[in-house]
């Protein structure tokens, strides 16, 4: 029988997100939270998928902050890596990239593929192989990546980074214990980002930790008090959370359909 002690995280986990949504009918089955608890949880240390080291691969300088900031300031025992895609050669960007990574603690390494203003679509191998150099062959317990479908209307490179992520791991290029997707919608450019009220994750930031985060924007990266950057600072992250690739497929066909 499942135990009596299942704290109410793992209830939460089990009831609100059985993780693959194809399972939603089967996951009223109260068989399946027991064959769920036995196999996933109780069967393998508590939140192991911490204990190793955890990645943020985002396009830019500042998205790691803008997006999953809080999550790094909240839990400076990981042993974080910063990767972005862009802007590696950018000699104003760069080294402020290098002072946020520190700030978190974090080890923090540049691509820098294409960023140009046209947004040109980049080659999805050239954005995968990118990838693959930055972080190599280490296995992640956790990976925070943007979503294929962007967290405001629009940017190109923040959708094909998270593409390209999924397009790894299918791949077993890149070896994930879970990935956390960020979830954030703008009403369709009607205003600034925020988080997903119905996310698989959501954590409301402590008011310090949030002063921290803005910070890093506006003195670390520079960007003014009334830019985009620092007006979109959200108080709140949130996150789509998958342990495979087909259960984050699954979610990408089932959210194309509804659009």
């Amino acid at each position: 029988m499942m135990s009596s002690k299942m704290s109410r995280i793992h209830r939460r986990i089990l009831f609100k997100n059985p993780f693959c949504p194809e399972n939603s009918r089967r996951a009223k089955n109260r068989n399946f939270y027991k064959m769920y608890w036995i196999r996933n949880i109780q069967s393998k240390p508590q939140r192991a998928e911490f204990k190793k080291e955890c990645a943020v691969i985002v396009a830019h300088p500042d998205d790691e902050s803008l997006w999953a900031g809080g999550v790094m300031l909240m839990n400076r025992r990981r042993r974080w890596k910063i990767v972005t895609v862009c802007r590696g050669g950018d000699p104003d960007r760069a080294p402020r990239f290098y002072r946020a990574a520190e700030r978190y603690g974090a080890v923090g390494i540049m691509a820098d593929l294409d960023d140009g203003p046209r947004q040109a679509p980049l080659n999805p191998f050239a954005v995968e192989q990118a990838i693959v150099s930055l972080v190599g062959g280490g296995e992640y317990g956790c990976v925070y990546t943007h979503s294929p479908f962007g967290e405001y209307t629009r940017h190109r490179r923040h959708e094909e980074t998270g593409k390209a992520v999924l397009a790894l791991w299918e791949q077993q290029a890149l070896r994930i214990g879970q990935l956390w997707v960020f979830a954030y919608e703008d009403d369709g450019g009607g205003g600034l980002p925020r988080a997903v009220r119905n996310a698989h994750k959501e954590l409301a930031l402590p008011e310090n930790v949030w002063r921290q985060k803005r910070a890093i924007i506006t003195d670390t990266y520079g960007f003014a008090e009334d830019s985009f950057e620092a007006r979109a600072t959200p108080r709140a992250e949130a996150f789509w959370v998958f342990d495979t690739p087909e259960c984050m497929r699954a979610w990408m066909n089932r959210k194309s359909r509804q659009a």
